[in-house]
């Protein structure tokens, strides 16, 4: 019997904008927006399939392998992802690396 097998959306799914003057219909692009979708990170000419979650403790964050492949280059990297204390955004730190990454707006509610 076959079943199909349906992703649920992960806990950081949603697009984020890289600055204020971000364009949130593009994505994976200078001056776009940053997306995670079904466990994969888009970001600028990069994707990242993010593998191996390990929760942190005493801590609202996840940490991730992301095999990330971009500009004729493979590679592994560490992420960890968390939400914001307050309102809808994104913190990643990276190895040496921190960012805060506001939500995009839904069009019809800027």
């Amino acid at each position: 019997m076959f079943i199909p097998s349906v992703l649920a959306a992960g806990p950081f799914d949603g697009l984020y904008i890289q600055a204020a003057n971000s364009e949130c219909g593009l994505v994976g692009v200078d001056g776009g927006a940053l997306e995670i979708r079904d466990g994969i990170f888009y970001g600028v000419e990069v994707q990242c399939r993010m593998t191996e979650p390990v929760n942190v403790n005493n801590m609202d964050a996840i940490l991730y392998t992301m095999q990330c492949s971009g500009e004729g280059q493979t590679w592994f990297e560490r992420a960890m992802l968390m939400k914001p204390a307050q309102g809808d955004g994104l913190i990643m730190v990276w190895d040496g690396y921190a960012f805060v990454y506001d939500a995009c707006t839904p069009i019809g509610e800027e």
